[in-house]
């Protein structure tokens, strides 16, 4: 009966694992560098790196000259925004939306400044970290919803992964400290268990509360059955500061966003400010939201105060004092995203993303090894095989060049180009494709070589583009201690180097007339 249930629990780990391998692995490495989104952000907008990441105005300031600003460009628009600079975000962004006008789709007018000298900034259009961040859960060129069933349901596979894995693995403190190299499929199996064990908790976390955060897409149910209009009806009450109020069409004259202002500043001295949006701001409906900054909470959404335009008076508070249903739900996603998270903390998720990754591929390269080391010498590779080979060779080695695709476009298109930001996601999944059709002919352990190669030149020559295209580099970030853009460049260089290692471990042995002629049956 022993023997039966590991049995089972062995065919269950090693399918569930396999069937959606190379998607997890998709949404392990973007979400990876997603905890540092707005960083990658910032290097895609090198205009921004000359200014001061110092913010030396007060928030009253800087929201006093954004109203200033909006009262002069557009008193008439239907929507102000003023959101503040940050440690992560050196940018003061103006922006209003005007009123649609009938048939037509209204668009943001957005003004970005310099939060130092208020100088306006022109920024090359660039999707930057938003990019990978949509990616690991909406994918691309798919329809949004169906897009978030695929990667629930992958992610349920992987929590399936996890937990058969626990229960299988008789010697999970053991293999802590255990790597045998040279060994095959065993060395695989030990880089496996290694990348598994070592960042098991958080393996957990992220794929539990990767579920939660899209458990209403799963789970509706309890939305419909409360609400009579579903979890539409829900998010509106849930979420008052995301809904927008009627315009009464009776112009207001002098509107108390001032008085609103002092009022909070009184009662909350010790809140920073992330934005302010104001809805209607001439018209007597309007309504001021303040969104206060999370700073290090455990929360997701942000507290907001609902002001009177009109009045000045404060209407409602949202998430200052949520209900412990909500605490939990918004803490899951908080820890998910990381938005949470100091620097180093942020390292930490960065790193054991990086374990996440590790695990799934050398699941996926192992499930190949063993089929290949039990062939008979004289047997040639099954489709499947074939297929799960140049699946691996494309994912893992693929992605990792498409990213580097992704940045090299952001350097080299024109900056005023029109539709810029699209033709970066375009080079990035073009290159992708191009490592497709070469696994799929060259799947072997020199094509794993030459993608390993290829990957390693364009990660090492990729700060030296940056450097030939801007007018920053290594050495002039570390001097202005601009350590963001400074570890860009580290990385791109660690993984230039990790590249040629693997490159190197790579490098076909010798082989004996029998040896090659067997290597070639096999293939």
């Amino acid at each position: 009966m022993k023997d039966s249930f590991f049995r089972s629990m062995t065919w269950l780990h090693t399918w569930v694992g396999l069937l959606f391998c190379w998607l997890l692995w998709l949404v392990f490495f973007a979400g990876t560098l997603s905890f540092f989104r707005q960083e990658i952000t910032l290097w895609s907008k090198p205009e921004l790196h000359q200014h001061s990441m110092t913010v030396q105005s007060s928030q009253q300031d800087l929201l006093d000259y954004g109203f200033n600003r909006l009262k002069t460009e557009a008193p008439d628009a239907a929507r102000w925004w003023i959101s503040l600079p940050s440690e992560r975000n050196p940018l003061l962004r103006v922006s209003h939306l005007p009123y649609a006008q009938p048939g037509e789709k209204a668009s943001w007018v957005n003004h970005n400044l310099a939060a130092d000298s208020k100088a306006p900034i022109t920024t090359r259009e660039t999707k930057g970290g938003s990019f990978f961040y949509r990616l690991h859960f909406d994918l691309h060129y798919i329809d949004r919803t169906t897009a978030r069933w695929i990667v629930c349901l992958a992610s349920l596979f992987m929590l399936v992964a996890l937990i058969s894995g626990i229960v299988i693995h008789k010697r999970i403190f053991k293999d802590m400290f255990q790597f045998r190299t040279g060994k095959g499929s065993r060395s695989w199996l030990d880089g496996h268990n290694l990348s598994s064990v070592l960042a098991l908790p958080f393996h957990l976390m992220i794929t539990y509360t990767g579920l939660i955060t899209l458990i209403f897409t799963l789970f509706p149910y309890p939305a419909q059955t409360v609400y009579e209009d579903g979890v539409k009806e829900f998010r509106k009450e849930f979420y008052p500061e995301r809904q927008r109020p009627q315009q009464s069409h009776e112009t207001l004259s002098t509107p108390a966003f001032a008085q609103s202002l002092d009022h909070f500043f009184t009662n909350w001295p010790e809140q920073p400010i992330s934005r302010i949006i104001i809805d209607h701001p001439q018209d007597a409906a309007a309504v001021m939201k303040i969104y206060g900054a999370n700073r290090s909470e455990i929360k997701d959404e942000q507290a907001v105060w609902l002001y009177s335009g009109k009045t000045g008076e404060l209407l409602n508070t949202v998430h200052l004092e949520d209900s412990a249903a909500a605490q939990l739900y918004g803490g899951m996603i908080a820890m998910h995203t990381g938005r949470l998270a100091s620097v180093g903390l942020r390292w930490l998720y960065f790193l054991c993303g990086l374990a996440g990754c590790a695990m799934i591929a050398t699941g996926c390269v192992m499930w190949a090894k063993r089929i290949r080391e039990r062939q008979k010498p004289t047997q040639s590779a099954s489709f499947g095989l074939k297929l799960v080979e140049s699946l691996n060779l494309a994912a893992i080695m693929g992605l990792p060049l498409a990213t580097a695709a992704f940045f090299y476009a952001n350097r080299l298109l024109p900056v005023g180009h029109s539709g810029r930001a699209d033709q970066e996601v375009l080079a990035f999944f073009l290159t992708w494709a191009a490592t497709a059709l070469f696994a799929a002919k060259w799947r072997s352990q020199q094509g794993w070589r030459t993608l390993a190669l290829v990957n390693a030149l364009a990660w090492l020559l990729l700060p030296l583009c940056n450097a030939l295209t801007t007018q920053g580099n290594l050495i002039s970030y570390a001097s202005k201690g601009q350590w963001a853009l400074f570890m860009f460049d580290i990385l791109a260089l660690l993984a230039a180097a990790v590249f040629f290692w693997q490159s190197n471990k790579l490098q076909p042995a010798q082989q004996t007339g029998p040896q090659r002629a067997r290597t070639e049956r096999a293939a």
